[in-house]
């Protein structure tokens, strides 16, 4: 397949066209007796079987002997068997009335119940038959237990997990729901569908692949269990270690230096969707940042370190996802639009499962998360939705006081308090199980007591009831409805575009907004009662919008509002978004003219770099008149007439990118050497890079560019060197020729495999974007991404959506990676309403019975 060709072809509605080698390999296949999908499935499975057997019998780090997968009852073979999927009638224990599921020749699945219950009964069903092993992956991960089935290499995991508090606060929400809750008893309904389809594979011999080469056999699965993979998924989005990173800078560049590279409100210009007026007309002065002392930068550099070695993903680094809307005055269908696509990490298989639900009480489309019942993102009969990370700080430090004389205790509201424990057990296969106790004040469980005894205070331990809002969502009909059923959303704090069938759009950042009654809570913060969180900001001030007068709204985790704001957010550091992809959307839903879904398309695929649109010719200007040898002559020329698109085929995507990393490193390594900075730059590098953009465009004669031992210089100084830099490294790295540095030879998308098995990983491949563009794709290697794209147009009534992968966790399926080649090149596939996938050719059904 020729792959520039593909990813770089226009967002257009339908399917792909393979390439003239593609269908000849097909061809051949084919006469092989293979189909393509199928031969490249067997290969994959033969490079895992190869690799497994040599691990079976020899060992291979962590893993147990793996000698029972290969068993040809109950072994990993067995994959094969349960990889086709044809219609049939199914008997599920604790159905009430008959039942339907009809599999489109995709995979997505449209479930028709008679109740209720029976709906999420069988969404229980359909989500473990085709995601159990990554759903039983996603609760060991919550509740700490891991090491039970790779033994003492998961440990470390394992006792962060348990002293965080996933399953605490999971069982809280559990405990909290009261009998005859709606909500609850989808979750047991839930639970028992996917009970029903465990029962089922153990019988059959049938169990995913994984269980056989890990060898263990699923547990259960409770109530407890589905809170917990919504609490990991809070997780990943909120839980980060921002302050820590703070108290380090601070330490080491100084507080003046720390104030001004990372202020509270963000330094560059931003395209806020609620610019005001607000209900509070004044903001309370913001505090100079204060000076961290040493035993709080040692003891910040201790839990930086431990969580740091984590691996990733269970600290929140970066965020960046797209929604906007548009209203029926400017759409030229003359009905509402909306589009999102929520940036995350991109597996196989997916986060994401695709499914309709149609009930006497439910009527939605859109994608789940395995292992919660229930859509997430979506549309029902009247209104869609999407959302993205509304980024405020959910994640604070509080430095516990304590002395000798009182052991087991601290410091709080004038009097000694004893901490509370909680011990748990973790099993390790191949040892001893081990004890934990976890301590807890007032603020959170104790994180560490390696000097400064810490604990943390994180919005995701606030007992959320986030699977009722997210029901009541699905049933609403109205901004009116879809704004009361969004109240009690704690976190993750999310920005949810709205868009109804009435013309009507709307956002609003719902969530839980801690507010501090005093202090600086960007930086760890004293214990003692002075400093603690006092509420969050009322629901009716939170940043939010209805029906704009220009028709027009967005979010792509910038800055929501305007500097005068009268409440904390955070800062910008922490961990606002630059603000290029939502400077870019508003660049294009700004101008005049009316717009159509195909826009919206498009516009999920776009490509330009908004910040390489300011700072390109700034550096063109820089260069003029300077000496520059041949190589450099044409990489400038090739900037002076790039369109700022970062294409596979681009070479000036290439130099840009080059540059502005050369642009970074030449202004602030210098200091980060000299103040012997511990942390690594790049950690930073989305803040520093606000700072420079300034400077760059407002204030080129910045201390910044005269670092110790660099001498006194100015902004088009460091861009000059930069150049010469970059333009000397692409020539090491990619030939003499400037022409020939394709962005698509250097930077790549992959698809990684869930357990991090490479070849049943699709990628890498060249790909477009970068982290500025719309087209998010981050790193030269870029691994997330958008990981669901959807459309709505409610004129024409037209839902279109695809993600990346299949819906299907074995490789051997046809539904493994079906998905990927429509997604790689900016395509959508029809969202069907469960009576048009009925009457589907190659549909599936499967009529389920009590």
């Amino acid at each position: 397949m020729n792959l520039h060709r593909a990813v770089e072809a226009p967002a257009r509605r339908g399917k792909a066209q393979p390439s003239k080698q593609e269908t000849k390999t097909s061809r051949a296949l084919k006469r092989l007796g293979l189909s393509p999908r199928r031969a490249a499935n067997a290969l994959a499975a033969a490079i895992v079987s190869a690799a497994v057997l040599y691990a079976a019998f020899f060992g291979a780090g962590p893993l147990p002997a793996l000698g029972p997968a290969f068993n040809p009852v109950t072994g990993a073979w067995t994959m094969a068997a349960d990889a086709q999927v044809s219609s049939g009638t199914l008997h599920l224990a604790g159905l009430q009335q008959p039942a339907r599921v009809t599999l489109e020749p995709d995979g997505t699945a449209h479930i028709v119940a008679q109740t209720d219950h029976d709906l999420f009964l069988a969404t229980g069903y359909v989500h473990a038959k085709f995601r159990l092993f990554e759903m039983d992956l996603m609760r060991r991960q919550g509740e700490g237990r891991l090491s039970e089935i790779v033994g003492k290499a998961a440990l470390d995991v394992d006792r962060f997990e348990l002293q965080l508090g996933l399953l605490r606060t999971a069982q809280t929400e559990w405990n909290q729901m009261p009998e005859g809750d709606p909500t609850r008893d989808a979750i047991v309904a839930y639970a028992k569908g996917v009970n029903d389809r465990i029962d089922e594979a153990r019988s059959s011999h049938q169990l995913d692949a994984m269980f056989a080469i890990l060898g263990y056999q699923p547990k259960p699965w409770t109530a407890i269990d589905t809170l917990v993979i919504k609490g990991d998924e809070t997780q990943v989005l909120n839980f980060s270690d921002t302050p820590l990173m703070l108290a380090l800078l601070n330490k080491s560049l100084g507080r003046d230096l720390t104030s001004e590279w990372f202020p509270v409100l963000p330094p560059n210009q931003q395209s806020p969707y609620d610019p005001g007026p607000y209900r509070a007309p004044s903001k309370a002065p913001i505090q100079t940042m204060r000076e961290v002392s040493d035993a709080e930068a040692e003891t910040a550099a201790a839990l930086y370190d431990r969580l740091a070695a984590l691996p990733p993903g269970l600290v929140a680094k970066v965020g960046a996802s797209n929604n906007w809307a548009v209203s029926g005055s400017r759409s030229a269908s003359g009905g509402a639009l909306l589009a999102g696509d929520p940036h995350l990490h991109l597996t196989l298989p997916s986060i994401w499962f695709q499914l309709t639900m149609d009930s006497p009480g439910f009527h939605m489309s859109g994608v789940s998360i395995p292992g919660t019942p229930g859509i997430t993102i979506g549309h029902n009969q009247h209104i869609a939705w999407s959302l993205t990370d509304a980024m405020n700080q959910q994640t604070f430090f509080y430095e516990e006081k304590e002395d000798a004389a009182h052991p087991n205790q601290y410091f709080w509201q004038g009097a000694w308090q004893k901490y509370k424990t909680v011990t748990y057990d973790i099993p390790v296969l191949g040892g001893q199980a081990q004890s934990l106790t976890v301590k807890l004040s007032v603020h959170g469980p104790v994180i560490t007591e390696r000097g400064l005894t810490t604990s943390v205070w994180w919005a995701g331990n606030l007992p959320s009831p986030d699977l009722t809002a997210l029901m009541h969502v699905g049933q609403a009909t109205s901004w009116q409805g879809f704004r009361d059923a969004l109240r009690d959303w704690h976190s993750p704090t999310h920005n949810f575009a709205y868009a109804d069938d009435q013309g009507h759009i709307g956002l609003i950042s719902a969530g839980y907004f801690p507010q501090v009654a005093k202090g600086q809570p960007w930086l760890p913060m004293p214990g003692t009662g002075e400093y603690d969180i006092t509420g969050t900001i009322p629901y009716d001030d939170i940043p939010q919008v209805y029906d704009p007068p220009d028709g027009v709204i967005w979010s792509a985790n910038q800055w929501q509002v305007s500097p005068n704001y009268p409440y904390y957010l955070g800062t910008a550091s922490n961990f606002y978004d630059p603000g290029y992809r939502a400077n870019e959307i508003h660049r294009v839903l700004n101008r005049t003219g009316k717009f159509t879904a195909a826009d919206m398309s498009a516009l999920q695929t776009d490509t330009r770099d908004f910040l390489a649109s300011e700072i390109v010719p700034v550096l063109l200007k820089a260069l003029s008149g300077h000496a520059l040898d041949s190589k450099e002559t044409k990489a400038k020329d090739l900037l002076a007439t790039w369109d700022y698109r970062m294409e596979t085929n681009s070479a000036a995507a290439s130099i840009w990118w080059t540059f502005w990393q050369s642009y970074l490193s030449e202004t602030f390594d210098p200091w980060w050497k000299s103040r012997s900075v511990r942390l690594n730059r790049q950690e930073v590098d989305d803040m520093l890079g606000q700072d420079l953009e300034t400077w760059t465009l407002a204030d080129p004669t910045n201390r910044a560019f005269s670092a110790p031992g660099v001498g006194s210089r100015t902004a088009p100084d460091a861009e000059r060197k930069a150049f010469h830099k970059a333009v000397s490294s692409l020539a090491a790295k990619l030939g003499s020729d400037p022409k020939a540095w394709t962005w698509g030879r250097i930077h790549t998308r992959e698809l990684e495999n869930l357990a991090r098995i490479q070849g049943l990983s699709y990628g890498p491949k060249p790909d477009r974007g970068d982290k500025f563009t719309p087209l998010a794709a981050g790193d030269y290697n870029s691994t997330s991404g958008p990981s669901w794209r959807m459309v709505v147009d409610w004129c024409t009534r037209t839902f279109n959506g695809i993600y990346p992968g299949g819906q299907s966790e074995n490789p051997a399926s046809d539904w493994y990676t079906n998905r990927a080649y429509t997604w790689w090149n900016g395509l959508l596939e029809p969202m069907l309403s469960a009576d048009e996938a009925a009457s589907a050719a190659g549909a599936k059904t499967w009529d389920l019975k009590p």
